[in-house]
């Protein structure tokens, strides 16, 4: 399918995704985002050209079927996966990957630091049909020998190129953390918690130089115009507390990446700016605002936020909470945490738990912003469940597997897949049966309304009288 579009295109001087946008063509790529999301190719293509959405597609990803991020299509969920130094095997990857896509996770990010790199991120998006994201810091480090000091904007670009060729749909890139802003990370109570920022940081404090993600940013615009690699602004400096939420140097950094947006857009570059972090309910509006202000309306790729600090081992539903909120007012892609967030290197059980868990809160924002039709199968759910239909039930779930198996938990048989109740309340205190009851006697109910009404004109009358 997108090889055939990717042939149309091979000659063509610019092939990213924003520049066809601009001159008003529709891409092949454009078209089946606009089936998938049941919107019309021309609103796809606007919203493309002004970069209010993303279809994160590099050139040399033939396998991937297209996806949009913007505030016009419905509310996306990431899902990390990785290796590290203590652990990194190929094959445990692979199967992260196979769970995100079962899940149905819509893009995937390889944040591998040990191992193989390059041979791990290959087998990934080998084995993916959604965009696959990096930060490439981690591998520039370990080609120096993870030692930060022997950096170069070199060995930078190097990298970049590498892994653009191999498929690479997005990078986080943290350019916009500056010199300047070092002064306001001292005022906080946990400092830097992005791995990226606190690299880029110990290389500017040991050179006492800019930024180079910022001050190579047109030699990185170049190479993502290239191979149509999107940007995703990495927030270095995003709050790893609720101490730190929406501080100075929060917030300043997202100003630099407004300006970073404008430059890219400049060379057809798609961009999405990656936001907080942890932040209190009460705080997530404003948030979204600021951004949507600032980076001008660039699709806004949230982590959580965390409305909590103090949910380990149940930070995916301290940060589904902040998701769902996130996504109602503007997000546009929600990046999952595991249960393992804080703790440790997540494996493929705790990656399906992080996916369901912000499937969850996505589909809470696109029923609470009225998105076209994101209510039917929720709808379809409350009829099956009311009619005691179970493998509907099983069908329409999030994660069917798991609804089939706490179901079967108590109730094994598969005779009890037509029964009218379930081992909460058994055949006698199912409240939908007593209901249905009560409403297969219509004559019964209008009876009793009658009686109502007439006592209470009766009671109307007494007083008036």
């Amino acid at each position: 399918m997108r090889s055939l579009w990717l042939k149309e295109r091979e000659n063509d001087a610019v092939r990213t995704q924003m520049y066809y946008a601009k001159q008003g063509i529709v891409t092949g790529e454009m078209e089946y985002v606009a089936k998938i999301e049941d919107l019309s190719p021309e609103l796809i293509r606007s919203e493309v050209a002004r970069g209010r959405m993303i279809i994160p597609a590099n050139v040399n990803h033939v396998s991937l079927e297209p996806m949009a991020i913007g505030i016009a299509s419905s509310c996306k969920i990431n899902a990390n996966i990785g290796s590290s130094a203590i652990a990194a095997d190929i094959e445990d990857e692979v199967e992260k990957m196979k769970v995100s896509q079962k899940y149905k996770a819509d893009t995937a990010m390889d944040l591998s630091t040990g191992g193989d790199l390059d041979e791990i991120r290959k087998a990934v998006i080998g084995a993916s049909k959604i965009p696959i994201g990096t930060v490439p810091i981690y591998q520039i480090l370990h080609d120096v020998g993870n030692k930060i000091e022997d950096l170069s904007i070199e060995v930078m670009l190097d990298v970049l190129e590498r892994q653009a060729k191999q498929g690479v749909s997005y990078f986080t890139i943290h350019a916009g953390f500056l010199l300047e802003t070092m002064p306001k990370v001292a005022k906080r109570k946990m400092g830097i918690v992005s791995r990226g920022g606190s690299l880029m940081a110990a290389w500017m404090m040991h050179y006492h130089r800019e930024n180079p993600f910022y001050t190579a940013f047109d030699d990185i615009l170049d190479i993502c115009a290239k191979y149509d690699v999107s940007l995703s602004l990495g927030d270095s400096l995003r709050p790893g507390c609720l101490a730190d939420a929406s501080d100075d140097a929060q917030l300043g950094e997202l100003k630099i990446l407004g300006e970073l947006t404008l430059r890219a857009w400049e060379k057809n570059v798609q961009v999405m700016i990656e936001g907080p972090g942890h932040v209190p309910i009460n705080q997530i509006e404003r948030n979204m605002k600021i951004q949507r202000e600032l980076c001008h309306e660039a699709p806004f790729y949230i982590l959580g936020p965390l409305v909590t600090d103090i949910a380990a081992g149940y930070d995916h539903i301290s940060s589904a909470i902040g998701a769902a909120v996130g996504g109602w007012h503007g997000a546009s892609m929600l990046c999952y945490v595991t249960p393992k967030e804080h703790l440790g290197l997540p494996n493929a059980h705790d990656v399906r738990e992080g996916i369901i868990a912000y499937k969850i809160a996505a589909h809470a924002a696109d029923i609470a912003r009225g998105r076209k039709g994101a209510r039917d199968i929720d709808d379809a759910m409350s009829d099956a469940r009311y009619s005691f239909d179970w493998e509907k039930q099983f069908e329409l779930a999030l994660d069917g597997d798991r609804a089939r198996e706490f179901h079967d938990e108590t109730l094994p048989q598969d005779v009890f897949k037509e029964a009218e109740f379930c081992s909460m309340c058994g055949p006698k205190f199912c409240s939908y049966k007593i209901t249905q009851s009560i409403m297969d006697d219509p004559e019964a109910i209008e009876r009793i309304a009658q009686e109502v009404r007439e006592r209470d004109a009766a009671a109307e009358a007494a007083e008036v009288a």
